[in-house]
């Protein structure tokens, strides 16, 4: 369907309403949760208090730093499957509002806890189950709420909102360190409290959330959908401007239902036949290319920097650890808002990905470098002064990890989330989706896990480990990584090597009627189901 006349078209008074952003920017309050989580917990377990009031010894507390940090990133794999599962079933909006509640639950416990770790624990993990879950519900919910023109703007809320958890989290800890007794309890009660507040916000706004109108037709509740969209448009449902966009849900949930015609009707027939289609020719390598470039993404040293700043930023001989990773936070956000919300569409994908990686690299090989010639952290473990010229090479170093916070920005830090929602076909969307947090979650938690003892075993070689494995994402990047901007479907099956299934279920093709019924149709010629 097309628009009649150019007088059909709906103004941008008419579409771009603040209802819209409004509820894009409820949605994407849930990324904020996890961008606090990443900023704030790995100096607040590392306080004098929390390490006195837990009664953790200094031969078990790697273990347990380690542990900490691990839980909530396996609690997040987790999360992340069982969205898979629930938001099938209720909803986008109602799985992201059970998701807040155990968060909240979660945060909660951890924040009440006394002495015992094992609360502690328990509340990562229901967080983290609860971030899983998010991150598999919120860029899809955005975009299918969203209009074309400004999806991508709207979508990019996802990693703004993100990077200013992050930056809340670094700042928090700073605040404390400058006003709060380090001996006090309530220096990391309050960051534990603190995840409280933007998960209450979610809470108390998410009732106010259109059901995803995608999903409410999936389900043939055509009058609800309707009414959503008629109220997120500001359209009446007999303007042709709603009709096309109707007439294209319709058409990817007639993709969806052919993907399940060989094994019969329902969520699993589809998981089955989005499994065996993502198998074939053209499909595989673009799943293997989506968790490449998240498992790369977290071997990049983000992490590291992130929930180990006391360790790293100390090694570099800094002694106001929570001042300059609130700065690194700040400059780390600022970055990734211009990318994301400016430049994400004119650079590309795949070039910043190549420069992004390779400036990372350079950036560590001199801080490691400046570890070993200079040793500042075991200098002023000896209460020893720093000379000038080891003192300057801290500066030059600290200056390099700015430097680094700005290109981490502009490549693996977003461009494969992106990339992992442009390569894939509409229909099995759902699925990738799920699989993209999957892949962050489980690469996430295995370097969480394994950074303790890297830094005990590896001492300044942890900075080489990391530079290293920047040069492997630099000539990924160029060997394999396709540009994405501005390619069709079509241009993504002749890179990735796709062969249209010609045998396809006897020619027999599902489709979506105007009754939101489904009707089998025989064709002639052979149809492709995606």
């Amino acid at each position: 369907m097309t628009f009649k006349a150019v007088e059909d078209r709906p103004t941008p008074k008419e579409v771009y309403n603040a209802r819209l952003y409004f509820e894009a920017a409820v949605i994407a309050m849930g990324s904020l949760l996890f961008g606090y989580d990443s900023a704030f917990i790995g100096t607040t377990i590392a306080r004098e208090s929390f390490v006195r009031d837990f009664n953790i010894h200094e031969s078990e507390a790697k273990s347990i730093s380690s542990n900490i940090t691990a839980s909530f990133q396996a609690g997040a794999f987790f999360g992340a499957i069982f969205c898979f599962l629930v938001t099938e079933k209720i909803g986008r909006k109602w799985a992201l509002m059970i998701s807040n509640v155990i968060f909240l639950v979660g945060a909660i416990i951890m924040t009440a806890a006394t002495h015992q770790l094992s609360y502690i624990y328990a509340g990562r993990v229901l967080t983290g189950l609860a971030c899983g879950a998010i991150t598999a519900t919120v860029p899809s919910y955005i975009a299918e709420l969203s209009i074309s023109s400004i999806r991508g703007i709207l979508t990019g809320l996802f990693e703004v909102t993100y990077q200013s958890g992050s930056l809340i989290g670094f700042w928090i800890n700073y605040g404390i360190n400058q006003n709060m007794d380090p001996a006090s309890t309530t220096t990391w009660r309050v960051p534990m409290a603190v995840q409280i507040i933007p998960s209450g916000m979610l809470l108390a706004t998410g009732w106010l959330l259109h059901e995803s109108p995608l999903w409410l037709f999936r389900k043939q509740r055509d009058e609800e959908a309707f009414k959503a969209l008629e109220q997120l448009r500001r359209l009446d449902r007999n303007h042709t401007y709603l009709q096309e966009e109707v007439q294209s849900i319709r058409s990817r949930l007639a993709d969806e239902s052919a993907l399940a015609a060989k094994y019969g009707d329902g969520a699993w027939a589809f998981f089955r036949g989005a499994l065996f289609e993502l198998s074939r020719k053209g499909m595989w390598n673009r799943v293997v290319l989506v968790f490449i470039s998240f498992g790369l993404q977290n071997m990049s040293g983000a992490a590291a920097i992130n929930y180990y700043s006391p360790a790293l930023f100390g090694s570099l001989g800094i002694t106001d650890v929570a001042l300059y990773t609130g700065i690194y936070g700040l400059v780390k956000a600022v970055a990734s808002i211009l990318f994301y919300g400016v430049l994400i569409d004119v650079w590309g994908r795949r070039n910043p990905t190549i420069i992004s990686s390779l400036a990372c690299s350079l950036c560590l090989w001199f801080v490691g470098a400046y570890v070993k010639v200079g040793h500042p952290a075991d200098v002023i473990a000896a209460g020893n002064e720093l000379s000038s010229s080891t003192a300057a090479g801290g500066k030059a170093a600290t200056a390099m990890i700015m430097i680094y916070s700005v290109f981490w920005s502009f490549g693996l830090n977003g461009i494969p989330w992106i990339v992992s929602a442009e390569i894939f076909p509409g229909a099995v969307r759902n699925l990738t989706g799920t699989f993209a947090a999957m892949s962050q979650w489980l690469a996430q938690f295995v370097i969480t896990k394994a950074l303790p003892y890297i830094f005990e075993s590896f001492g300044y070689g942890v900075w080489f480990f990391f530079a290293c494995w920047m040069i492997i994402a630099t000539v990924w990047a160029f060997v394999f990584l396709p540009e994405t901007k501005g390619k069709t479907l079509e241009d993504f099956d002749v890179i990735f090597g796709y062969v249209h299934d010609r045998s396809y279920e006897h020619n027999h093709v599902k489709t979506i009627n105007g009754d939101g019924k489904t009707d089998v149709v025989e064709h002639e010629e052979e149809q492709r189901p995606l």
